[in-house]
């Protein structure tokens, strides 16, 4: 009963590491939105979108690690 309940909390990491990806994507979109509406702001949209990225990004890392120690460790 227990592997079961431990497969499903994984699948449910993954799908979280799915939406940051997404997420990820519609950050650089606007972000790129942006630098072509206001071509002065590049230097602060390109680096305020690598800070984001980077955060978001770690998000996903984060719950794929922790779908790997539910299914391999658990």
């Amino acid at each position: 009963m227990k592997d079961p309940l431990i497969a499903l909390a994984a699948a449910i990491a993954i799908l979280s590491a799915g939406a940051s990806s997404i997420g990820e994507g519609q950050l650089c979109a606007k972000a790129i939105e942006g630098m072509s509406r206001n071509p002065e702001m590049y230097g602060k949209l390109r680096s305020s979108m690598i800070i984001g990225c980077a955060l978001v990004e770690t998000c996903g890392i984060y719950a794929l690690l922790i779908s790997i120690l539910l299914l391999f460790v658990f």
